[in-house]
């Protein structure tokens, strides 16, 4: 897969953009990304979850130790995402498939990423596995204003029985002086198959669609950013007939929504996860059409991207050029996940000192 390094061109970019001939301008840019922490459980039995069947339970010996490789392991990913362009970690990061708060808490001690103080949003989920989403954010860059959990109501398409699955995650709050919004998602799964749980994903993009209304209906020019693993591509019905993203942005409509991974999928064939040889593109970030108007004196969407750097991939055997996953066969691989993070870059102009100086 290419990695999407456009290094030499954003450093540029970064620094300094010829408006023209005489004129120059400096911009800021900030990260914001998710990253499906494959499985991301601690070694203490809940009786009150499934926790028990989780590939971390299942291990015999070391636990412990593997436990704090894997939370490290995962705390490198998330420092180094968009870390070439920025020289930062994320601004902003939505996880999924993660136990509880503590495995949080312990990802932002480790020391990778202490030294940017992140702060946590999280609620627990009534998931029957027992996984949850959550928000990391620096506490320097963005204060929260608001957080809520939204239930996704599900039943079984034979028995009629609910289906307990991950609440969507909203958190508002503003960024360095801006206000925006941001749902963290985990759709769900493709268990039955693609046809038979299309419903339920369908249902979640509906969820999705109904908050982000809601922020519009109170602000039609809010920013909102929604992300997560949505176990559907850009090209299936969740996204495009529900949430109605745009691959183009000149065509997103007042109150549209922009998907830069549309493009991304249908044309150059990338993915975030492979499946019997096959790659997805479940994990996704889309943008509400305020982040796309070019008044770079409040926060602008820049580009996207994959995280698929070369130590994520797995280099020999079956799944040579998969995602190098934490966990198979029944034990720990000292990977990182079975999908590689996305990210976005929000860039900002940098105001003229010496103009406001005068």
């Amino acid at each position: 897969m290419k990695h999407f390094n456009y290094l030499l061109f954003a450093l540029l970019f970064i620094s300094i953009i010829n408006v023209n001939a005489q004129e120059k301008k400096k911009f800021k840019i900030h990260t914001v990304a998710f990253y499906n922490l494959e499985n991301l459980f601690d070694t203490i039995n809940d009786p009150t979850k499934n926790d028990e069947a989780s590939p971390m339970m299942e291990i015999k010996a070391n636990r412990q130790e593997i436990y704090k490789k894997k939370v490290h392991n995962m705390a490198r990913v998330i420092s180094e995402i968009g870390s070439d362009f920025t020289r930062n970690s994320p601004a902003i990061i939505g996880v999924c498939e993660i136990e509880n708060v503590n495995v949080l808490e312990d990802i932002v001690n480790d020391p990778l990423l202490l030294g940017k103080d992140y702060g946590i949003v999280h609620f627990n989920s009534p998931d029957n596995r027992g996984i949850d989403v959550a928000l990391l954010y620096q506490k320097k860059l963005f204060q929260v204003t608001s957080r809520s959990t939204h239930t996704l109501k599900i039943y079984d398409d034979e028995t009629r029985k609910r289906i307990n699955t991950r609440d969507q995650l909203l958190v508002s709050g503003e960024l360095e002086g801006e206000k925006m919004h941001f749902i963290v998602n985990h759709w769900p799964s493709r268990r039955g198959g693609e046809a038979r749980s299309r419903p339920k994903r369908v249902a979640a993009a509906k969820l999705n669609k109904r908050i982000i209304d809601s922020l519009q209906s109170i602000d039609p020019y809010a920013k909102i950013i929604t992300m997560g693993d949505l176990n559907d591509d850009p090209t299936n019905a969740s996204v495009k007939d529900v949430l109605k993203a745009e691959r183009n942005k000149k065509k997103v409509d007042f109150k549209g929504i922009y998907n830069p991974y549309i493009d991304m999928f249908k044309k150059e064939g990338l993915g975030t996860t492979a499946y019997r040889d096959a790659w997805s593109l479940f994990d996704q970030i889309m943008l509400t059409e305020p982040f796309l108007k070019k008044d770079y004196t409040n926060w602008t969407y820049y580009r996207a991207g994959i995280f698929n750097e070369n130590y994520l991939v797995n280099k020999k055997g079956r799944w040579e050029g998969y995602p190098l996953r934490s966990f198979a066969d029944g034990g720990f691989t000292n990977g990182f996940s079975d999908h590689f993070p996305v990210y976005v870059y929000l860039i900002k102009e940098l105001e003229d000192k010496k103009n406001n100086d005068k």
